[in-house]
């Protein structure tokens, strides 16, 4: 868990209130998957990304996903190649999924009339489940994982330098069964079936060339991508994502989120970060009010920092109170992962709360499906992770049990491009 002072998940993100027949959507058979909540309305155009009919803009220097104002959901599939996939068959997926992607994100169908169009006796490349459904900002952002430059795709001299998979760190309970990947496909929407469609649409294209390694569900956004939307609190009850970088941070997000690689195929890209991070909420439910607000470094009520009045106040890091030591524990969460304790290393995160039922022995499968992106894997994460791993008062309570990392290209630039172009381009 990183970033400043925000580690676990949010239970509730700042749309309307309505309750939907999609309320309550669960997973089945692609691997982990969370328990959607009630379903959020579409939130608007908080920062310019979105339309008003809730269409976020698919082609750009960017992919859409990343900075895009955080939606409610979010469904995350990895993938692995399957044996006999030639690199042309790679190509010729990537092309199709980015036309059907393309033509979900504006509330389309993912082929022209793909449902129903083909007939009795067809195999419709629709499933159908988003009929009738608006696009709820829908985005799907793709990532490439450091397996998939190996030497079956002819893509290993590509490989970025800071594609690797990610350190094991202190305390680390890795499942390997739901870590890493080829390929994944990130699908955020403030509806889950739209989310969950777009996924089940794209992997059904890939029958034959993909299979899902993991999957996870997640509601209710983590913290905070504009400075539009209010700080949403965590599982744990507090407000989470306080200082995350905002889309309106230009400099920061241009410095800590966007690669700069002018002629490669990385440039205006970003590394995506996961970590599947269990709460243990039993555990914690037990702590009382001081314990809670040491751990974190923030009060419950405000969200604002110990000896502070406001949520936004600077942290005091260098008060002390009397002899009994400084205002923000040395130990507290909100201390080890600010940047300025970090070499300024700062990360964007828009991860998910998930509920995945109980473990069988009474206590919840529930907390938090991390998601970060930054420029640089080695100077913006990783130093930030290890100290949080060996010192963080949160660790009492937290499991991590995935990781995985990915490189998501700079986005297409018309309906003739598609997703790594670049890449094959360079190796070609």
């Amino acid at each position: 868990m990183s970033d400043t002072d925000h580690a676990h998940g949010s239970v509730f993100g700042d749309g309307a209130s309505a309750l939907s027949r999609r309320g309550f959507l669960t997973g089945a058979g692609l691997g982990v998957a969370g328990v959607a909540g009630f379903a959020a309305m579409p939130p608007g155009d908080a920062h310019g990304d979105a339309i008003p009919n809730h269409i976020v803009p698919f082609d750009g220097p960017h992919q859409a996903g990343i900075t895009t104002a955080a939606q409610d959901r979010m469904h995350f599939v990895s993938l692995d190649v399957l044996a006999g996939t030639t690199r042309e068959d790679l190509q010729e997926m990537l092309r199709t999924w980015t036309a059907m992607a393309r033509r979900m994100t504006q509330g389309l169908e993912a082929v022209e009339d793909g449902a129903v169009g083909g007939g009795q006796y067809a195999v419709a490349p629709d499933t159908g489940e988003a009929l009738d459904l608006p696009a709820a900002n829908l985005t799907i952002t793709i990532g490439f994982g450091p397996s998939l430059f190996d030497e079956r795709f002819g893509l290993a001299a590509a490989k970025p330098a800071e594609l690797n998979d990610l350190p094991h760190f202190s305390g680390d309970m890795l499942n390997e069964a739901i870590s890493r990947g080829d390929i994944c496909l990130q699908a955020c929407a403030d509806d889950p079936q739209v989310a969950v469609h777009a996924v089940r649409v794209l992997i059904k294209e890939g029958t034959g060339k993909v299979a899902v390694r993991w999957s996870q569900l997640g509601f209710g956004r983590t913290s905070s991508t504009t400075q539009a939307q209010a700080t949403p609190r965590n599982l744990f009850g507090f407000k989470d994502g306080t200082n995350n970088l905002k889309v309106e941070d230009e400099n920061l997000v241009n410095e800590h989120v966007w690669v700069h690689a002018p002629g490669q195929w990385m440039d205006g890209g970003s590394y995506l970060i996961t970590r599947r991070i269990r709460m243990l909420i039993e555990n914690w439910d037990r702590q009382v009010l001081k314990d809670q607000e040491e751990t974190f470094g923030r009060d419950k009520l405000e969200g604002a920092p110990l000896g502070r009045t406001h949520e936004f106040d600077e942290l005091p890091l260098d008060e002390y109170v009397g002899t009994d030591g400084p205002v923000i524990p040395a130990d507290a969460h909100a201390r080890l992962a600010h940047h300025s304790e970090n070499n300024g290393a700062r990360m964007l995160r828009r991860g998910y709360n998930f509920i995945d039922g109980s473990d069988g022995f009474g206590h919840l499968d529930a907390g938090l499906f991390f998601i970060a992106f930054v420029a640089d894997p080695d100077k913006d994460f990783i130093p930030v992770q290890s100290k949080l791993a060996k010192g963080d008062k949160m660790n009492e309570y937290v499991r991590y049990e995935s990781s995985a990392i990915f490189a998501c290209p700079g986005g297409v630039t018309g309906e003739k491009d598609y997703w790594g172009s670049k890449l094959f381009e360079q190796t070609a």
